[in-house]
């Protein structure tokens, strides 16, 4: 056998393999954009799981009843750092963590109003960092933005057990319900105290063994939701 045969036979194989891997990649990453992006909106609807029939687990829902949902009772919003809707923007198409190495006058910012019985809900997307990297979330205000109706927590490498618990621990995040981010209309936000909560209005128990993780969480929601304050008082001045 011919040295040029076999360099040809390698060439050729080695076309064959790319092509046939590169097709490959395409169609995965396709079904990895669609899981991502189910995944993404089943963690914001988790957001007013409260607002859903009694019962209702939205963790159950199939991935086309998630995308129904949000075709028919969810509008996208982009803000700019003003309060002002951009248009011809989906708020799905804010990546957070890109938007934070802008400089914070340029960023934008996702809104989703969900509609449930005439009533709107406003979701809003925070991010902060915890003790080893970055920690993100939506919370969910009532139409008088003011009450949270829920919250749903992420992170990226909290340690398990401890700081992972804003994610994994469902009982965290259903402190939340009920709490308000307005005292004598200023905005204080909530706070994760390490101690147990001593506020009812506006705290909730931080996660034993975590304390830096809970500090980033009280950090990123105060920062998180100050962002949004200037489109809540135009809504407010519209009333």
């Amino acid at each position: 056998m011919s040295t040029r045969y076999v360099i040809t036979f390698i060439i050729i194989l080695t076309s064959v393999v790319a092509v046939a891997l590169t097709g490959f990649r395409q169609v995965t990453k396709n079904k990895a954009d669609l899981n991502e992006e189910i995944f993404n909106k089943r963690s914001i609807l988790q957001a007013v799981e409260a607002e859903f029939p009694e019962g209702t687990k939205v963790g159950g829902f199939t991935e086309d009843q998630i995308l129904e949902i949000f075709d028919k009772q969810v509008e996208q919003v982009v803000l700019n750092m003003a309060g002002e809707v951009q248009t011809g923007k989906k708020a799905e198409d804010v990546d957070l963590a890109t938007e934070k190495k802008k400089p914070e006058g340029d960023r934008l910012l996702p809104l989703y109003i969900f509609n449930q019985d005439g009533k709107k809900y406003y979701i809003l997307s925070v991010r902060g960092r915890g003790l080893w990297d970055e920690i993100w979330g939506n919370i969910a205000l009532a139409s008088d933005l003011n009450t949270v109706v829920g919250a749903t927590f992420d992170h990226k490498g909290e340690t398990p057990g401890l700081g992972a618990e804003i994610k994994d621990n469902p009982a965290f995040a259903a402190q939340f319900e009920g709490k308000q981010i307005y005292q004598d209309g200023k905005l204080v936000s909530i706070k994760v105290r390490k101690g147990g909560a001593q506020d009812e209005q506006h705290e909730v128990d931080a996660i034993t063994g975590a304390t830096i993780t809970s500090e980033g969480v009280t950090e990123m929601l105060k920062k998180g939701i100050k962002f949004y304050e200037p489109y809540f008082n135009s809504i407010r001045s519209k009333q």
